[in-house]
């Protein structure tokens, strides 16, 4: 299965309402998408499909990038675990100068490219695992992957490396388990509306911090 034709099949393009300047090609429902990606790969307890939702965090993150463009603009940027792109698109309408656009899951790179086709806009989205790595990101954007212990406790290492060495790093939480208590600083807090049948509420607090390098 082409997953570029997965995504298109079963999806609608729609705007959201926290981030207006944006559309994405999204999920009306959760379990039928997940029991459709797993008939498609032919096996039981595959992810999630993240990159069909527009997650708190990453939409926090979007509306601050495009309220302040400074943060991003005439950079060099990478946007990981991007899922919908949401991030990444926001990055680009914002005038960085580069986007790359990871995740690990192939439906996900799918739906960037989709996005970013949707919208106009120039992100290089692909299959890959970047933690450890260095490209000389200008700017590394994180939104709400701080929700299982052992990618947090991979994640953060590295954001505070990238950091150390003059990155600007932001990650945006809605308060997932696994946020870091130390060495992140508030830079901006937002009511974010999320779906219902992915979260417990019809709103979540969702907070924007700056990574700090290791002390």
């Amino acid at each position: 299965m082409d997953p570029i034709a997965f995504v298109r099949r079963e999806t609608v393009a729609a705007a959201l309402p926290f981030v207006p300047e944006l559309r994405l090609h999204l999920a009306t429902e959760v379990t039928p998408l997940w029991q459709a990606t797993e008939a498609t790969l032919e096996r039981r307890g595959v992810p999630p499909p993240y990159w069909a939702f527009a997650w708190a965090g990453g939409q926090a993150l979007a509306r601050l990038l495009l309220d302040r463009p400074s943060l991003v603009a005439g950079r060099h940027v990478l946007d990981v675990g991007s899922g919908s792109g949401l991030v990444a698109l926001a990055a680009a309408l914002a005038g960085a100068a580069r986007v790359e656009a990871v995740d690990i899951d192939p439906f996900a790179v799918a739906a960037i490219t989709l996005n970013a086709a949707l919208n106009g806009l120039a992100v290089e989205p692909r299959a890959a695992d970047p933690i450890g790595s260095d490209d000389g990101w200008a700017t590394v954007l994180v939104g709400d992957l701080c929700y299982e212990r052992p990618v947090a406790e991979r994640l953060l290492p590295w954001l505070r490396r990238l950091a150390g060495r003059g990155a600007e790093v932001l990650l945006a939480d809605p308060g997932r388990a696994y946020v870091p208590r130390d060495g992140i600083a508030e830079i901006a807090r937002y009511t974010v509306p999320v779906d219902r049948e992915l979260e417990d509420r019809s709103l979540r607090e969702t907070v924007v911090y700056r990574v700090a390098a290791a002390g």
